[in-house]
Formats: structure tokens, sequence, C-alpha cells
């Protein structure tokens, strides 16, 4: 009937302001973060978790493509007692000179300095450390009378709950315990429309 009212998605008002907060805690473009809002309802944390699920979802197409540019960054943490040296890859050197990726590239380094990782990823741990924490799990484990199939558990376990600390794709972000620095890096991927790879680093630390 013509003069009855159409129903129709209801239209939610976003507040420029929210858009603004959300743009910048998430670095997200104006229109992803106004549809976010609209979704969510004007909901801001509901709307950086959208941000995030999409924002990952998009990074997974790129993960895989070649990174031959990017920055090797320095930072001295304060006091002048840790440094730390990050090699940071993305595509495209127009990419790597941009000051958001070298925002992005500092952090990386911060999350050195502050959480000690051991290598980027699993795959790169060295063996000899690996087998030093298995010695001490196991020896802690066997000193408690253990079985051995129980002291075995007890090892990987532990393992396990060392390479969640220690590796640094798998730390969570110091800025924001929620996410891991993979995800972290995912998000980023999203923002610079660019694969990322954190590719070395070294960490030093006065008397160490």
């Amino acid at each position: 009937m013509s003069g009855q009212k159409r129903k129709g998605r209801k239209k939610v008002k976003v507040d420029l302001e929210l858009i603004k907060e959300l743009r910048a805690r998430t670095g997200a473009g104006v229109l992803d973060c106004k549809n976010a809002l609209i979704e969510t309802e004007g909901d801001i944390e509901k709307a950086i978790e959208v941000l995030r699920k999409k924002g990952i979802a998009r990074a997974a197409k790129k993960i895989g493509r070649q990174t031959n540019d990017g920055v090797i960054m320095a930072y001295i943490h304060p006091g002048n007692r840790i440094g730390v040296l990050v090699e940071v890859n993305c595509e495209t050197d127009f990419v790597a000179r941009t000051e958001d990726f070298q925002k992005f590239a500092r952090e990386i380094a911060i999350q050195i300095a502050a959480m000690s990782p051991v290598a980027v990823s699993r795959d790169s741990v060295p063996e000899e450390v690996l087998e030093k924490e298995k010695e001490i799990y196991r020896e802690q484990a066997m000193s408690m009378g253990k079985p051995e199939h129980i002291v075995e558990k007890i090892v990987q376990s532990k393992l396990e709950n060392f390479l969640k600390e220690k590796v640094l794709l798998e730390q969570p972000y110091f800025r924001d315990n929620k996410k891991t620095i993979e995800e972290f890096v995912k998000e980023n991927i999203a923002k610079f429309g660019e694969n990322i790879t954190i590719k070395r680093f070294v960490r030093f630390e006065l008397g160490e």
C-alpha cells in the first residue's frame, strides 16, 4: 500500500568524534570506521573487534607475498641500558618510507626491548635453547618423583608456555594484551595493503 511505511534497516547516527576516536585507535579508514560503528550501533569496543576481524581476513590474502623492502629500526630504552635493532620488511619503498610504517617498526622494537623474546617465530627458536629448557623442566619434574610418562607431559606443557612467552609473534602486544604481535602485524598488513614480515632482531642489555 502506498500509505504504508516501508520497513528498513534501523538507521544509526554515528558521531564524528566517535569515528575519529575509532580511527585513532585502529588506524582504519574513515568509511570502515563509520560502517563498523553503524554495525555495532555506536559501541566502540565492539567496533574495534569488527575491524580487527575484517583486517585479519584481509591480511590473510596478502601473507606469502614477497617483502623485499622495509626498514631497520633502532630503539634505545630510557636509561640507555637496553637497545634493539630489528628488521621489518614490507613490499615497497613507498610504504617503508611512510611515517606510519616507521612508527609500526618502532612499536616492534619497543616490544622486543620490553618483553625480551628469543626468536621471531617458533621455527626460528635455536635448538640449543629448546634443549636447555627441556633439560631444566625434566630435572624439575624428576626431582618431584614423577614417573617418566608424567615427566614428559610436564616438559611439553612447560615448553609450550615458554614458547608463548618468548616467541615474538606469540607474545601479547605490550600496549594491548588482548592481541598477540602476530595479530598486530596482520592488522597493519590490512592497514598498509602490503604483506609485512619481521625478519630478524638483536637485543642488547648492559652486562649481558
